[in-house]
């Protein structure tokens, strides 16, 4: 069954935000500041380009972001995207792609709200999921990942549909049962994955875990990469 998602507008300027009702009583602007002293946050330590934090809430535990820009274009503006339109917001697209995916029942975080500030030609975003009780990135708990539970994880979004514009090592979690979550997905979208897509994908992983754990890493993608492979095979696409 469908979260009941609902629109606010928010009083900090030109703000709307949605946000899953079954989760949040009492929405507001405070659920995207980490300075609410309601949230009792604390920073994320590894990535999130300093703009993520833990927090809590009577929606539970969850990862607050707000969307900072990386590379060149971070010079020119940090946190300012061009506008064209609403459900094309970085914070809406990722809340609706979680949104679908959770609704099949993939291990992905469920999205808690999400919000943008409009600026004239530009807008701020920023989107709250749900944490992940006890997970540890793969790239600090390859010697506990099983690659054919990681291979399935990342089959299984393929199968859906869904690319991953960032599957490396930090964006796959395994949780204290072992179960495999993705993670972050800003900028993915929904589309037609060819064969082709899909290796680009896997390539993606095979450079971040050679890069985190070198060449154990490009042994543990091999045998990742066999796995997968079988799962093709299963499904007759290969």
């Amino acid at each position: 069954m469908n979260a009941p998602i609902r629109p606010l507008d928010l009083a900090d300027g030109p703000g709307v935000m949605r946000y899953d009702a079954s989760r949040v009583a009492a929405p507001g602007m405070f659920l995207f500041d980490p300075a609410a002293a309601q949230l009792q946050a604390s920073a994320v330590g590894q990535g999130g380009r300093q703009a993520a934090w833990f927090v809590k809430g009577d929606f539970g535990e969850g990862v607050l972001r707000h969307y900072r820009r990386g590379g060149l274009m971070a010079r020119v503006s940090a946190d300012r995207y061009v506008w064209t339109g609403a459900s094309a917001t970085r914070s809406f697209a990722e809340f609706d792609l979680l949104q679908f995916m959770s609704g099949l029942g993939l291990a992905v975080p469920r999205p808690i709200a999400a919000a943008y500030w409009r600026h004239g030609l530009t807008y701020r975003a920023a989107i709250l999921v749900e944490r992940i009780a006890g997970a540890r990135p793969l790239a600090r708990a390859l010697d506990a990942g099983n690659q054919e539970a990681v291979a399935e994880a990342i089959f299984a979004m393929h199968e859906a549909g869904v690319w991953h514009s960032d599957l490396n090592a930090y964006n796959i979690l395994l949780d204290g049962p072992g179960r495999v979550w993705l993670i972050d997905f800003d900028k993915c979208r929904r589309r037609d994955l060819s064969l082709e897509r899909r290796q680009a994908n896997l390539l993606r992983l095979r450079r971040s875990l050679a890069k985190v754990a070198d060449a154990a890493g490009l042994l543990w993608w091999d045998e990742l990469n066999r796995a997968y492979a079988i799962l093709m095979r299963t499904k007759g696409l290969l």
